[in-house]
């Protein structure tokens, strides 16, 4: 981990350097701020999975930096109640994501089901040099 960049209360960020044990530091960056901000342990290990393989995605396409972001966000689209975390993991490749269908003994392929199927909402943006794959998960209360 090159270090948390800002926390506050209910905001937190990270970059991480494209290797191999960047996944892992970021679970537990994850799993830990979580923790501190006393999330739902639901809310907290859906968050720490959809982290892990958003940025293992990251890391097999591109060798930059790798930033995670972290907010509890009240304000939701109408229709969508309640309070809910936001989570952002940026790369600087600028390509989005593509889902795919993994056969049955395929070892990958999953992480953008995964995601689609776990959040709120959920979707890519393009920056000024790569790509952010952002999702929502509601929060209880």
């Amino acid at each position: 981990m090159v270090g948390l960049i800002e926390a506050e209360s209910t905001y937190a960020e990270w970059t991480f350097p494209a290797e191999p044990d960047a996944v892992r530091t970021a679970r537990h960056a994850v799993r830990d701020t979580l923790d501190v901000w006393r999330l739902d342990r639901h809310v907290r290990d859906s968050a720490v999975l959809l982290v892990s393989e958003l940025v293992t995605n990251s890391l097999q396409y591109t060798s930059g930096p790798i930033d995670v972001r972290l907010a509890v966000v009240s304000v939701c689209p109408a229709g969508l109640p309640g309070a809910a975390l936001l989570v952002e993991v940026s790369d600087p490749l600028p390509d989005p994501p593509t889902a795919r269908s993994p056969g049955p003994e395929d070892e990958g392929g999953r992480g953008i089901q995964l995601v689609a199927c776990s959040a709120r909402r959920w979707g890519t943006r393009r920056g000024k040099t790569g790509k952010t794959v952002w999702f929502e998960l509601p929060l209880p209360g």
